[in-house]
């Protein structure tokens, strides 16, 4: 990239997917969100429970971020629900890449890391 100040994310979907066992949460096969920087989406109508959105939460930030080939956290995309007695898994998918702008995502100047 040419310009100093940006930065790519990876463009995110969630989806519900069964597991082993029957699913037991608010959560429907095939159910999804999306994420693109820091903004997630749901279809039109669609709910998604906020126990497994809880869960979810502090993995997407990373995967959102290139990785490399051997890291887990490029070769492992499913996420079993919280809920213990629920078959419910969800698979994180990385759909395309969105460009961002230091300036525009914080107002903190771009320089030298702070020790």
């Amino acid at each position: 990239m040419a310009d100093s100040d940006a930065f790519q994310l990876y463009d995110l979907r969630v989806e519900v997917v069964a597991g082993d066992k029957e699913m037991v949460c608010n959560h429907r096969e095939g159910d999804y969100f999306e994420l693109s920087g820091e903004n997630l989406s749901l279809p039109p109508g669609q709910s998604f429970p906020i126990y497994p959105l809880a869960a979810l939460l502090p993995l997407l930030p990373a995967k959102q971020r290139k990785t490399e080939p051997s890291d887990w956290m490029t070769t492992d995309a499913e996420i079993a629900c919280p809920d213990p007695h629920c078959g419910g898994r969800f698979r994180i998918t990385r759909t395309g890449v969105t460009t961002f702008r230091h300036g525009d995502v914080t107002r903190v100047p771009l320089g030298p890391a702070s020790p």
